[in-house]
């Protein structure tokens, strides 16, 4: 099941915008400080790199992703979450829109 509500959080209201706008994310921050971003990513193939570990959790739509070092597409559907390294990269595909929230390691 996807978290469909996040109670209990201050989110910036400036939009982080990347890729010419076909991934539009708020940061949020828990009250016990934990940091996290919800966003939507529109019709594109993508490559987003890391820094800090990462789980992308999809709450709606849909996408196929690829980690580094790995050859094969997976798919990402409502209420499943896939795991990125810390200092890493992966490439994202999406048909339609893809809404997620990035949980930050």
């Amino acid at each position: 099941m996807s978290t469909e509500k996040i109670d209990g959080v201050a989110v910036t209201t400036q939009a982080n915008v990347y890729f010419d706008g076909k991934c539009v994310s708020h940061g949020i921050t828990l009250a016990d400080g934990t940091k996290k971003s919800v966003g939507v990513i529109l019709p594109a193939s993508l490559t987003f790199n890391t820094g800090a570990p990462e789980i992308m959790e999809c709450v709606a739509g849909s996408c196929e992703y690829k980690l580094a070092g790995s050859e094969q597409w997976q798919r990402s559907s409502p209420g499943e979450k896939f795991s990125v390294p810390g200092n890493s990269k992966f490439e994202i595909r999406v048909a339609d829109a893809y809404h997620y929230i990035c949980h930050f390691g």
